[in-house]
């Protein structure tokens, strides 16, 4: 399976987090809460509380994205990336990551990938704009992504 994260807060006025994500070797998504989350199972409460509970349900699915799945991204100057998620979902409440609204998170391996190896099932994904993570569910999507990796990660 392949990924589409975007690292924008749902928030309007909030700055984009992808930049910060791809220094920080992060893939994220938004949802503050104040205080941090004991754990993920009291993250999902809290955010269906305070949020939606279609945010809740996305946070969970973010949480369990098996580690090793591949990742798209465009970073802030329209270059896109390709990570691998290496480790499970944390909280990360630092003024930093609130600034953006990218406090759920979890490891990542990031690569920057020249136009033409992006795979148009990508380029579409991102076209359609939107802020969530979400799968890619573009043909061939998975070997297209390894490839890529091989050749540039």
């Amino acid at each position: 399976m392949v990924y589409r994260a975007p690292m924008r807060s749902r928030r309007d006025g909030v700055p984009p987090g992808v930049d910060r994500a791809l220094a920080e070797g992060l893939c994220g998504v938004g949802g503050t809460i104040d205080p941090a989350p004991d754990d993920l199972d009291d993250a999902i409460a809290r955010v269906a509380a305070g949020y939606a509970e279609r945010t809740a349900a996305r946070l969970g699915r973010f949480a369990e994205v098996p580690d090793g799945a591949f990742v798209w991204t465009r970073g802030g100057d329209g270059d896109y990336h390709l990570g691998r998620l290496a480790g499970p979902w944390r909280y990360d409440g630092s003024a930093a990551a609130r600034a953006v609204d990218l406090v759920h998170v979890r490891d990542c391996t990031w690569t920057a990938v020249p136009g033409q190896e992006v795979p148009a099932g990508t380029v579409r994904a991102f076209a359609r704009g939107g802020r969530n993570f979400q799968r890619i569910h573009d043909n061939g999507m998975g070997a297209q992504s390894l490839a890529v990796w091989e050749r540039w990660g």
